[in-house]
């Protein structure tokens, strides 16, 4: 999953791709350069950000989406947590809705994806970008992010939401401190509900500048060990900026873990 935040404030890269012309050629890129699908926002998450009126995300990211999703045919997923942006990012193409607070912002985007049969991006988050870190106390990190995605899913199947449709991301960054996302990315597999895909968005985070000393963006080495990590912990989807370089670590990290060239059929 290529990263495209269509932000002037998003962590690693707020302001590189804002201008539409420029978005639609990066997303261009992160295809040509081996991403399955290209995950596009147009609203910060990093901590602290501020919120963004539906108005101004609308004129982010739907143009983008028209270009890249509507024309070439890209699969693409909306990151967003508004029924309204996600509804017309479908519209105009987009096949998969990433909700980075698990249904929590507005439980209607489970009834938006089972009317679409789109899939659904399920997230582990506390509290609000402004509020999440300061809310990293748990008894156990682990457990609390198996119950919020049992519950969370039981939601969303209610809401008539396929199995198929749904993939889990515990939410690396998002109201953890550095200790709890390395322990949830060493614990990765014990996430696991059932046939569940896990998403992991470990990319460029500043638990790792904790662990390098290095800034954000000196963090490709340190990106590549995790996303290996994650491979090999069972994740079955990285969300990275850096495609190219991640497609290899991914491609080696999958065939070490299936013991395997390849497993095409």
């Amino acid at each position: 999953m290529g990263i495209l935040n269509i932000t002037p404030d998003s962590f690693s890269d707020g302001g590189r791709w804002y201008d539409i012309p420029h978005a639609i050629e990066k997303a261009y890129r992160l295809y040509e350069e081996g991403a399955d699908l290209i995950d596009i926002g147009g609203e910060s998450s990093r901590p602290g950000a501020s919120p963004v009126p539906w108005e101004e995300e609308r004129r982010r990211v739907i143009p983008v989406i028209e270009e890249i999703a509507g024309k070439a045919g890209i699969p693409v997923s909306i990151d967003t947590i508004k029924y309204e942006i996600a509804q017309e990012a479908l519209e105009s193409g987009a096949v998969i809705i990433n909700d980075i607070s698990g249904l929590q912002a507005d439980p209607r985007l489970a009834d938006l994806a089972a009317s679409a049969g789109c899939g659904l991006v399920i997230m582990h988050m506390r509290g609000t970008p402004q509020t999440m870190q300061s809310l990293t106390a748990y008894g156990s990190v682990i457990e609390e992010i198996r119950s919020f995605f049992t519950r969370q899913v039981g939601m969303a199947k209610g809401a008539g939401v396929r199995e198929a449709q749904m993939v889990l991301d515990p939410g690396i960054g998002f109201g953890k401190t550095a200790d709890q996302n390395l322990r949830i990315l060493n614990r990765l597999d014990e996430l696991r509900l059932s046939s569940y895909p896990l998403l992991l968005g470990i990319s460029r985070k500043s638990v790792l500048g904790k662990v390098t000393g290095k800034d954000v963006q000196d963090r490709l080495y340190a990106t590549a060990a995790a996303v290996a990590a994650g491979i090999l912990r069972g994740a079955n989807i990285l969300r990275v900026h850096d495609v190219r370089e991640m497609k290899d670590v991914i491609l080696t990290a999958e065939a070490i873990r299936r013991e395997a060239v390849s497993w095409e059929e």
